[in-house]
């Protein structure tokens, strides 16, 4: 936006902070807040301090340094009131579960380290940031809250932690639990999402799977061909017992198969022509078959056997059916895409593959939040820094998106 675009909006965008940073405690700093959005939203290719203090009329660099990097006004209570304005304007058909990377020099940003940067496709010295349950449907989204990764090697660096002012109850998290972290966050604000969504990185991992089902969260998130299930008409077994020795346990008569396999050795024919989407050019199509799977391996193996003893004082052997979507793009030799679903098995492929595809809501969100808003410009080293700024670009982000969802809004009258 322009100057002129800002300047017009600006009494809308008053209400919108007064609501949304009500739980900051002292004036000033919602003021600042203010200015701090307008900055991010005005017009310029670089959203660090120093450049939209320049750009605003009111910008004064040292106050917005001081607002960002070291004021003490606590970032979560103003992203749950962005959560709690934005789902009922969305309406989301899911929440996704994502990360996001900020390359960086120096070793002493927050949370930085030599780690694989999906922003330049490599291994790079970055902070990775997990943002959760961007609030998705077809027609917009917005990220709801966020998790910094924080690597091995900083949970006992204490020297580094000290001076980017880590929390001492912060240490290393896998990524897939800082998710379910932000998860009982929302759920502790009466926040539940209709349905997680989740690419390869998180939906491959058997434990996420199981803590989505525990918490009653469905899902469609995306896995690799080499993940192992057995089909679903397979049974178990019970060998015959030698009359010796402990009794043989029931388990499936042939080995897992990986899902490349599995749907590989079906026709193409068996592949069915369904669109998930209408694009600016044209139509988006492709071939997809939807089968009912029992996953397999070590890990789900276990899960399942401790939830039926839990439940039931035994277990059978039989594995947890779950709902598979393979895609078979032409020129393809076989099968390249997969997903994993608890959706009933009665569930339509076209509306499995809709909601599967829906994460392209996300990379919409990434180009605007990186290049539009600035979420990757912030030179604060510290971990309120950065959880000040990704909070207020977020809000920037929310503000607008309602916009969007309600262009009339733009004018104060």
């Amino acid at each position: 936006m322009d100057a002129h675009d800002v300047e017009h909006m600006r009494a809308v965008l008053a209400l919108f902070v007064a609501d949304v940073f009500a739980s900051v405690p002292r004036k000033d700093q919602r003021a600042k807040s203010d200015c701090y959005l307008r900055g991010l939203m005005m017009d310029g290719r670089r959203k660090s301090v120093q450049a939209m203090a320049a750009r605003l009329p009111d910008g004064n660099e040292p106050n917005l340094q001081q607002f960002v990097n070291q004021s003490t006004w606590d970032p979560v209570p103003v992203r749950r009131r962005i959560a709690e304005r934005l789902i009922p304007r969305i309406g989301p058909d899911a929440w996704a579960i994502d990360d996001v990377s900020f390359p960086k020099d120096g070793k002493m940003s927050v949370g930085v380290a030599p780690q694989y940067c999906g922003a330049l496709g490599k291994q790079a010295n970055c902070q990775v940031a997990v943002s959760v349950q961007h609030v998705v449907c077809d027609r917009a989204s917005c990220p709801l809250t966020w998790r910094l990764f924080i690597p091995e090697e900083w949970a006992l660096d204490g020297d580094r932690r000290r001076r980017t002012g880590v929390p001492e109850e912060v240490t290393h998290r896998e990524k897939w639990r800082l998710a379910l972290d932000a998860l009982d966050e929302l759920a502790a604000c009466q926040l539940s999402p209709p349905l997680v969504v989740a690419d390869a990185g998180y939906g491959q991992n058997a434990d996420l799977r199981a803590a989505l089902t525990e918490r009653g969260h469905h899902f469609v998130v995306g896995i690799r061909g080499d993940l192992t299930v057995q089909p679903d008409a397979a049974v178990p077994e019970v060998p015959a017992w030698s009359g010796t020795g402990r009794r043989p346990v029931s388990r499936y008569p042939r080995p897992p198969v990986s899902v490349a396999e599995l749907t590989a050795s079906a026709s193409r024919e068996a592949f069915e022509e369904v669109t998930w989407r209408e694009g600016t050019r044209h139509s988006m199509a492709s071939r997809f078959l939807a089968l009912s799977v029992l996953p397999a391996g070590v890990r789900p193996r276990r899960m399942a056997k401790a939830a039926a003893m839990a439940k039931h004082g035994r277990w059978d052997g039989v594995l947890p059916q779950l709902q598979m979507l393979a895609g078979w793009p032409d020129g393809k030799d076989a099968p390249t895409r997969f997903w994993l679903s608890d959706l009933p098995a009665d569930t339509p492929i076209a509306t499995l593959l809709r909601l599967a595809k829906i994460r392209w809501r996300i990379e919409h969100d990434y180009r605007e939040l990186k290049h539009g808003l600035g979420l990757d410009h912030s030179e604060g080293r510290s971990w309120a820094g950065w959880h000040h700024h990704v909070t207020l670009v977020t809000a920037a982000h929310a503000f607008l998106t309602e916009q969007r969802l309600a262009p009339k809004a733009l004018s104060p009258a």
